[in-house]
């Protein structure tokens, strides 16, 4: 894939979505990096970069060469929540406030939702309010021990939109949803861990963890991860009998299933 971004604000503040081919060995290959950053403000949120979320994602829902995705923080944090310095200009007035939330905001998380490729999080620092969010669209999330965990929007005197509520309960749990909206609270990486939010928790090089799970799973059948991720989200939203992909065995022929099958018969590494 090309790299591609948006930038907004001067460049003291810039904010961008960027995503590119990651860089390196072969075992690389497939993998698509994806880095939020806003320059000064930990990464926080603005409209554009909700924006440019989306665009990314349906890029790389249209990609045949993408495997998987890693997405992170540019520097010591993943996303520390939303750009406040931008809310004055909308958050007051109940038509733009709904146009933030359910048209950049849920464009951004639903495309990541909606992506077939496996999504790889690399979490650093700080992972507040947006930055859960987004985290909760991933597949798989590995953390530094340092990391931190929060939506404490109840400071900012505004609760959290009921679309994006019902996804951060469904990713942290109820009772953490409950302690993160009602009290504020703030959790570890290790509480996060042990609350079934995070996938790995690392105290050394979390990133290299990270590319590595990507790395793992772009090796392996993609038809595969992508029908799974199909599978999973039908299970999810309702009973199986209603809401399963057309035909989910006509799989059964495909070059890639047979392929794995004879190389697993064969004891070598599948070439997919």
């Amino acid at each position: 894939m090309q790299a591609a971004a948006v930038s907004a604000g001067t460049s003291a503040t810039r904010a961008e979505v960027v995503v590119a081919s990651a860089p390196g060995p072969a075992g690389e290959a497939g993998v698509v990096q994806v880095t939020l950053r806003h320059t000064g403000r930990l990464n926080a949120m603005s409209r554009a970069m909700w924006q440019q979320l989306r665009a990314v994602f349906k890029d790389i829902q249209r990609s045949h060469g993408a495997r998987c995705v890693l997405i992170e923080g540019d520097g010591p944090a993943f996303c520390a929540g939303g750009d406040i310095s931008e809310y004055p200009g909308f958050r007051f007035d109940a038509a733009a406030l709904r146009e933030f939330h359910e048209g950049d905001v849920w464009g951004g998380l639903s495309a990541m939702l909606d992506c077939d490729v496996p999504i790889v999080a690399h979490i650093a620092g700080a992972c507040m309010g947006a930055g859960v969010e987004i985290a909760s669209c991933c597949d798989v999330r590995v953390a530094h021990a340092g990391a931190r965990f929060g939506a404490p929007i109840a400071r900012l005197g505004f609760p959290m939109a009921p679309r994006e509520a019902q996804l951060v309960a469904g990713a942290v749990g109820e009772v953490t949803a409950r302690q993160m909206l009602l009290e504020a609270a703030t959790f570890s990486a290790d509480e996060m861990f042990a609350r079934g939010f995070l996938s790995r928790v690392v105290a050394g090089d979390a990133r290299a963890e990270a590319l590595a799970s990507a790395c793992r799973i772009a090796a392996l059948a993609p038809g595969a991860a992508r029908l799974n991720k199909q599978t999973l989200r039908a299970l999810k939203s309702a009973p199986p009998a209603d809401h399963t992909p057309p035909d989910p065995y006509a799989y059964a022929d495909s070059a890639e299933h047979r392929e794995g099958i004879t190389a697993f018969l064969e004891k070598r590494p599948p070439a997919f």
